[in-house]
């Protein structure tokens, strides 16, 4: 018996994305849902012209909204996606034999980031194991701030697909630095909400254990200028990470 498919998708101003995801998904899909925080690009438009089905709502978080999207899907099994993702023709015909088969448990895919037009295949972000299949009734995403994750009932061991979930993750190194500098806001509020406090050092000392480890130990130096770029800002947004909450920590001191 073939299942079917709801992919699921969150944006805000994702015009420069959205038409290449959606024309991804739409041969493995059986719905598509967009949930949108009131974007004011073109990516409404965008999304009308392709005829998926658009909600809007204001934002409330990564988990939240990805929460609220598996309400909406009409099918049991729900593949998650970003809108700066796109399952690539192996990834798509992969799906294409587990409907046919018949969905059972939960899947995972490999994910490949495009930065600044360079595939990234070191540093620590390949493969990027990411688990997106899942049915809805049985799965529920959690995580307050950055990092959701998904968990679902009984921790079933999810079975990988061949393919990549193509990510055209950053454009610019300007882009790049922001959004990473985003993510360490709100760690340092998720930390220093658990009680974690650091010494005046520890900002340097993790910027540089960072650059190691994604550049040397995990053979950024393979993906070239971009492995170095790639190490040299995830260093440095290390330490904005630890100077806001050590801010933090003194503001409420």
């Amino acid at each position: 018996m073939e299942h079917k498919i709801t992919s699921t998708i969150i944006t805000f101003n994702e015009e420069r994305n959205i038409a290449r995801c959606i024309d991804a998904l739409a041969p493995i899909s059986d719905e598509i849902i967009v949930l949108d925080s009131f974007s004011t690009d073109r990516t409404i438009e965008i999304c009308r012209s392709k005829n998926v089905r658009i909600e809007q709502r204001e934002w409330k978080g990564y988990s939240n909204a990805k929460n609220h999207l598996n309400q909406l899907a009409t099918h049991e099994y729900i593949f998650s996606v970003d809108a700066d993702e796109a399952p690539d023709e192996i990834l798509q015909n992969a799906i294409f034999f587990i409907k046919k088969e018949g969905l059972i448990g939960v899947y995972e895919v490999n994910r490949l980031t495009n930065y600044c037009g360079k595939w990234i295949k070191h540093s620590g972000w390949y493969p990027d194991v990411k688990t997106r299949i899942f049915p809805k009734s049985t799965s529920q995403w959690e995580g307050a701030y950055v990092h959701e994750e998904l968990v679902v009932e009984g921790n079933p061991i999810a079975k990988n697909l061949a393919g990549h979930l193509l990510h055209y993750s950053y454009y610019s190194q300007k882009d790049h630095r922001q959004r990473a500098d985003k993510y360490s806001e709100l760690t340092a509020i998720k930390m220093h909400e658990k009680g974690k406090r650091v010494g005046p050092l520890k900002p340097y000392i993790s910027a540089v254990g960072r650059f190691v480890a994604m550049f040397f130990i995990k053979k950024g130096f393979l993906d070239g200028k971009a492995g170095f770029t790639i190490a040299r800002i995830s260093a440095l947004s290390n330490i904005y990470k630890y100077k806001e909450l050590r801010r933090l920590q003194h503001e409420n001191s």
